[in-house]
């Protein structure tokens, strides 16, 4: 994980450094200053009077010495431990023989720590007892100084309240950040220019840092007040890859900021003071990053998940991040699930349901009999109610876990001391059955349970964690019986968050922790509820005046332990096995949505046909047009081609109002054909060839039989001009400006002298004007769009309307069903793209375009698009992005045609052209 890796490298720079102190020696919420180079003087009376070398940090709730020399302690003296602060110079500046030197800092404290001795991470030891400490600067003018500075923490260490405390402390910070400003010799290059500097902290586990951040057009800089770790830490722009606002002690405030695509341990995080500055810094990253980054929302995440493109650890880190979990905020560190309830099997077969925890429930509804309990107190407490005293994520929960990579994280949040050794982390099996039986355990897991680096199951460092009430003594974390070690725990955690099973079900508990179960009835019904305090708007900090009230309530949030932001509104769609045999092209049977999987070993024409469909869609950037022809007098429409071998002949409609048949191989023009003087909106091609089914904007649909070269018959069937036609299995869908869309029984062979050729058979009535519809692949779901932005997905067999859906600000040009059915891509006037979730309805990913997109063919992951502007596009649909632009029309293109191969496309646009492209392989 990279809180581990990124201890590690602190780790490695103290050493390199030979620097003990660290920012966790500090208690929480304290600042550190600054320092000055000093001696410790021991028995300043005695004959063994003596002098440490090292250095004297002030900070704003303790003073501390770090000698040079390891052998010596670190001593912490607490301000609100001290008794009196002075320098003997003042007050005796004539007697030499007490002490009364130039540069001496006199502190007269109850009490102190001592730390690292010998570099050896340990709890604090204590020194109780009135004594002195005496410190000589090496600049003896600083004295001064320095005594005032200690003697205003003095004071608001010891006044009553955490609050008054905690205002006056600020106070002393902004009035040291107000007299400084960011170093601009610190600029990488002369040449920089500035945009903005303001006053903010960066943000590391338990512990903030105050200084200046600098944004130039090259670079975000942060200079530490105190100089520590680095006189100023540099991020270039250039190198962000993804940036975030998050919401710190759960205010609008903090910023982070990533250089890498898939790691949870961002480059900075930033707190800053206001959230204009926050927002002002994000406004200038995210500028410099529009032309270059590609920003994914959780739908977008969700739509790669689904398909396979991200696992089941990335999709979970991502929607962490997302919801404001950090690794450098504890108290928002990112939560993983629990996923094997088996600790005592000998073998873990990854094959049995019973393996695996119940993903769909909490882990306090787990347990029956405990729930019931909790559940018979719930229902007589008074409100606001919560069924779980504790959280599931909270910094002792990922301290608990982390303690034997991150023991200065512990012994920081318990005041420098370990847990009792009955508690700690000491067996899996052990912290999985308190979890499922304790009163008030709750937790879940992070996620260096999935990852590779297994030190934080092992005592690597020989800390001396106690020993246990049975004697034992506390080292490594104690194994199930089906792990060898702790890397082969790992890679067996890893494999069950990968599984099958987990996979078919993980959308069950992102419902419970980022999703729609998170909050309100939903969350009732689910038995998952916690406290108030612990949700995202629970509490609103700017309206608390008290700051003692404000101090004691944020202290309360952060410590207890925080839920996500909400992701999710609706229920979360399921992944897609990638091994779902979905509806080949190639082959004139219909694949329903529940159809079993089919075996990778098997393998078929089908299957061969499907990869060949696939080189096809990969070369679809390969694009190179042919030939052109101009045809009509008007827009073209609509396009059609009969599924013979050759496919020489060409039907196109057009607002020009004509049916034209075109010869692709002769490159002639053949038949024109004019049914009424309105336009003609689409045409399509009966089963066997024989006949051209035309949509007019005079409400009527038109049957030209080619054999005989005549209209065949006429449907009277709308009140408006018909928009969209459709066939399939002997019935004409047809869509219409009178906001209905039918459904005709309709038979070639009995189109002439049948008395119910045209039987409507089913209507879908909607509101407003439709403009385009579309069916899945099995022929059971029917999606409309209207003028207005709605889409509607209808169930055929039924009748009745699934899902109805605000999409698009503008009317929808096209719509089209995934070949799989989970998935419908729809384009609008507004410009964008938008997938929407089939089973669910959640609409999962929206890409915007310059121009909007008016017709488009897709593989579910590929997108060939004809835009308003005339250019065809290629979209990466699951990456959101466009990855060709090949120029084409000179007007909008208004249809596209694709033949069962791929591998020939022809479109036709406003410009009256009609286009023929081919792949270039």
């Amino acid at each position: 994980m990279a809180f581990i890796r990124k201890r590690r490298q602190e780790q490695l720079q103290q050493l390199y450094s030979k620097e003990r102190f660290s920012l966790l020696l500090l208690n929480l919420e304290e600042y550190y200053f600054e320092q000055h180079t000093a001696n410790h003087i021991v028995n300043k009376t005695g004959k063994d009077r003596r002098k440490i070398r090292g250095s004297l940090k002030i900070c704003s709730k303790s003073v501390i010495f770090e000698p040079d020399e390891i052998s010596h302690p670190i001593i912490k003296i607490p301000l609100r431990d001290c008794i009196k602060i002075e320098a003997p110079e003042v007050r005796e500046r004539n007697n030499p023989f007490t002490g009364g030197n130039p540069g001496q800092i006199s502190v007269v404290s109850n009490q102190a720590f001592l730390t690292k001795e010998q570099n050896i991470i340990a709890p604090f030891k204590t020194e109780r007892g009135k004594r002195e400490y005496l410190f000589q600067l090496d600049v003896a003018g600083k004295v001064e100084d320095v005594v005032h500075t200690l003697h205003q923490l003095y004071r608001a260490s010891h006044l009553d309240k955490l609050g008054d405390q905690a205002a006056m402390i600020t106070a002393i910070l902004q009035s040291r950040l107000a007299r400084t400003s960011f170093d601009k010799n610190r600029f990488q290059n002369v040449s920089e220019t500035l945009h903005m500097e303001c006053k903010a902290e960066m943000v590391t586990p338990l512990v903030t840092n105050p200084g200046h951040v600098c944004i130039t057009d090259a670079n975000l800089y942060f200079q530490p007040l105190n100089g520590y770790p680095k006189p100023v830490v540099q991020v270039m722009l250039h190198s962000v890859r993804r940036i975030y606002k998050r919401r710190h002690g759960l205010l609008p405030l903090g910023l982070e900021v990533f250089c890498t695509e898939n790691d949870l341990c961002s480059d900075i995080y930033l707190k800053f003071y206001n959230t204009q500055d926050r927002d002002n810094v994000y406004f200038y990253v995210a500028t410099y990053l529009e032309n270059h980054i590609t920003e994914n929302t959780a739908e977008s995440y969700m739509l790669q998940w689904q398909r396979g493109h991200i696992s089941n650890y990335q999709y979970l880190l991502h929607l962490n991040n997302l919801a404001d979990r950090s690794c450098n905020d504890l108290s928002q560190y990112p939560v993983f699930p629990w996923i094997i309830a088996d600790y005592s099997s000998l073998e873990l077969d990854l094959t049995k349901p019973e393996t695996f925890r119940d993903l769909s429930k909490p882990i306090g509804a787990l347990n029956k009999e405990r729930l019931e309990r909790l559940l018979a107190r719930y229902q007589e407490m008074p409100e606001p109610k919560f069924i779980y005293g504790s959280h599931y994520s909270s910094p002792g929960y990922v301290l608990f876990y982390l303690v034997r990579v991150a023991p200065e994280y512990m012994l920081c949040l318990q005041n420098g001391k370990f847990d009792h050794p009955d508690r700690m982390f000491n067996s899996i099996a052990e912290t999985w059955k308190n979890c499922l039986d304790g009163a008030t355990d709750f937790k879940e897991l992070i996620p260096e349970f999935y990852e590779n680096d297994s030190s934080f199951l092992v005592n690597s460092l020989k800390l001396d964690l106690g020993k246990t009430q049975g004697g034992k003594i506390v080292d490594n974390v104690e194994l199930p019986p089906w792990a060898s070690d702790a890397n082969d725990f790992l890679q067996k955690c890893q494999a069950a968050l990968e599984s099958q099973y987990v996979s078919e079900h993980l959308h069950e508990w992102i419902d419970l922790v980022f999703g729609y179960k998170q909050k309100g009835n939903e969350a009732i019904a689910a038995q998952n509820v916690f406290h108030p305090l612990t949700y995202e708007g629970g509490v609103d900090l700017d309206r608390i005046m008290d700051p003692n009230e404000r101090v004691a309530l944020l202290t309360q949030i952060l410590e207890f332990g925080q839920t996500p932001k909400q992701l999710f509104t609706i229920p979360h769609p399921r992944w897609i096995n990638p091994n779902f045999k979905s509806l080949s092209r190639a082959s004139s049977r219909s694949v329903s949505m529940s159809e079993s999987p089919v075996s990778p070993n098997e393998e078929s024409f089908e299957d061969l046909t499907e990869e060949s469909i696939t080189l096809a869609w990969n070369n679809m950037t390969k694009l190179k047009m042919e030939e052109q022809h101009k045809i009509h007098k008007g827009a073209i429409t609509g396009i059609a081609v009969p599924s013979h071998s050759n496919q020489s002949s060409i039907f196109t409609t057009s607002q020009d109002s004509t049916l034209k048949m075109f010869s692709a191989e002769s490159k002639t023009l053949q038949r024109s054909i004019s049914f009424s003087n309105m336009a003609l909106s689409t045409c399509l091609i009966l089963p066997g060839n024989t006949t051209v089914v035309c949509s007019s904007w005079d409400n009527n649909i038109y049957f030209y039989s080619i054999a005989f070269g005549r209209r065949q018959d006429t449907l009277i069937g709308h009140d408006d001009a018909v928009s969209k036609i459709y066939w399939h299995n002997n019935r004409l869908y047809s869509a219409s400006w009178d906001s209905t869309v039918k459904v005709w029984h309709c038979v070639p062979s009995e189109l002439v002298g049948t008395r119910k050729r045209f039987e409507l058979l089913t209507e879908f009535e909607h509101d407003v004007s439709v403009n385009t519809i579309c069916l899945n692949a099995a022929h059971t779901l029917l999606a409309s769009g209207t003028k207005e932005g709605t889409i509607s997905i209808w169930d055929v067999t039924t009748a009745s309307v699934l899902h109805q859906l605000a999409c698009h600000s503008g009317t929808v040009f096209d719509a089209a069903f995934s070949p799989d059915s989970r998935h419908l891509l729809s384009a609008g006037e507004d410009g964008c793209f938008k997938i929407t979730d089939v089973q669910t309805g959640m609409m999962i990913s929206s890409m915007a375009s310059e121009h909007p997109q008016r017709c488009f063919k897709w593989d579910g992951n590929t997108v060939l698009s004809g835009s308003q502007s005339g250019e065809l596009f290629v979209w990466d649909i699951v990456g959101g992005k466009i990855v060709e632009k090949i120029q084409g029309h000179t007007g909008a293109v208004t249809c596209i045609w694709m033949n069962e191969q791929c591998s020939s496309i022809i479109s036709g646009g406003e410009d009256r052209q009609l286009m023929f492209w081919k792949q270039q392989y």
